[in-house]
């Protein structure tokens, strides 16, 4: 590679790629909760899971800084994004709340947590087992499954 954001480029199209093929696999399954937990877990258990972490945490500062660095990383979001919005407007459970948001209102707030998540992995001890990892990114993921697409009615008696 010539220079950093060569690498940086060819890691964001390997990226977007990893995404397709996860986006597929939760398309194959068979709730949208299911399909969800595939999102979530994807990454959990790798190996280096809080180098990677960290580094996706430098890249975003970096792109703060880096205009063509911030529209990479941007096209990575908006390939992930638009597969998940895409995965709930299809849901079922999605036709069911009278919450109010849109499939890309509801694909936002997974985001928004699933970064709150990566953080989480940056700033905690690496004490913790992949299968630790994979149990807490599960419960996260029921608990916002719950709030987000569960039935009212449902919700008032739980």
């Amino acid at each position: 590679f010539e220079n950093k954001e060569a690498v940086i480029s060819a890691m964001a199209d390997r990226h977007k790629k990893e995404i397709s093929e996860v986006l597929q696999r939760a398309k194959q399954a068979p709730t949208l909760l299911e399909s969800l937990e595939i999102l979530f877990t994807a990454h959990c258990c790798e190996e280096e899971t809080g180098v990677v972490s960290a580094f996706v945490v430098d890249l975003y500062a970096e792109a703060s800084r880096n205009p063509r660095l911030a529209d990479l990383v941007r096209d990575v979001l908006q390939t992930a994004m638009a597969g998940v919005t895409e995965l709930i407007s299809k849901a079922p459970e999605a036709q069911n709340t009278s919450r109010g948001l849109s499939p890309m209102e509801m694909a936002e707030l997974i985001f928004a947590v699933a970064r709150g998540m990566l953080m989480l992995d940056v700033l905690r001890p690496q004490d913790m087992t992949a299968t630790e990892r994979r149990e807490r990114q599960l419960q996260v993921t029921r608990r916002l499954w719950s709030l987000l697409f569960k039935p009212e009615a449902e919700l008032a008696y739980a």
